[in-house]
């Protein structure tokens, strides 16, 4: 069956702060700016979610160790967060909503603003791997696919393609955080920003929930500064 003809009621799935481990899931890594190759048909200097995401993250995200500082590009700091990942399901096709989204996304309730706007893009997913444990935002789509709801909110395994069945892309950030060193086996999951504790990923980008968060406070503070008297003369 097709996942337009699964769809379930809403009532049978509700947002939980403690969203379920999917364990031993291949993962790949992939970049902002990367190139088709056989293993990846779809260029990625566009996502899902931004057709000109290589340009609005700043430049390309070079995965070479040789050409990275730290968790960033050697040459640039990005504009957007460089801890991101990528699952294989949109809730948006054709500028509109998918039909199945308001049911199978448990947040969708609570985020959804407006017909055609993804209430996926920026989704803190926590990901572990041997000990290790990183945090980052859903930021495209894939491996492959982007409808496979019922893996990435259900109980269903990746299904079968080019990359030994793998379920999640990782950015290069994440890859060196958690020490990979290239396809690997990980656990992930979703969870709420509330939970996400600070660390490398919370320093950088535009899309970046902590830097936009500081950034309003650093605006209210101005705001409400009380301008200093003149002296008189």
């Amino acid at each position: 069956m097709d996942s337009q003809s699964e769809v379930p009621q809403p009532a049978n799935l509700k947002a939980d702060k403690n969203y379920p481990w999917k364990t031993g899931i291949v993962a790949t890594v992939f970049w902002v700016g990367e190139t088709p190759t056989a293993n990846n048909p779809v260029p990625n200097n566009k996502s899902s979610w931004d057709t000109q995401w290589a340009r609005n993250y700043g430049g390309y995200d070079n995965p070479d160790p040789k050409a990275r500082s730290g968790y960033l590009p050697a040459k640039f700091v990005p504009r957007q967060n460089p801890f991101y990942v990528a699952l294989p399901y949109n809730d948006v096709s054709g500028g509109k909503t998918k039909r199945e989204a308001s049911a199978v996304i448990p947040w969708f309730k609570k985020d959804f603003v407006q017909e055609g706007q993804s209430v996926c893009k920026g989704r803190w997913v926590a990901i572990r791997y041997k000990g290790r444990e990183v945090f980052a935002q859903w930021e495209d789509c894939g491996p492959f696919r982007t409808d496979h709801w019922q893996y990435v909110f259900g109980n269903e395994r990746p299904r079968p393609n080019l990359n030994q069945g793998a379920g999640i892309d990782l950015s290069p950030a994440v890859r060196d955080y958690l020490g990979m060193q290239g396809n690997d086996v990980v656990d992930w999951r979703f969870v709420e920003f509330s939970d996400v504790p600070r660390g490398p990923w919370a320093l950088h980008g535009d899309n970046n929930t902590f830097v936009q968060l500081k950034r309003q406070q650093e605006n209210r503070v101005a705001a409400n500064a009380k301008p200093t008297p003149a002296r008189a003369n």
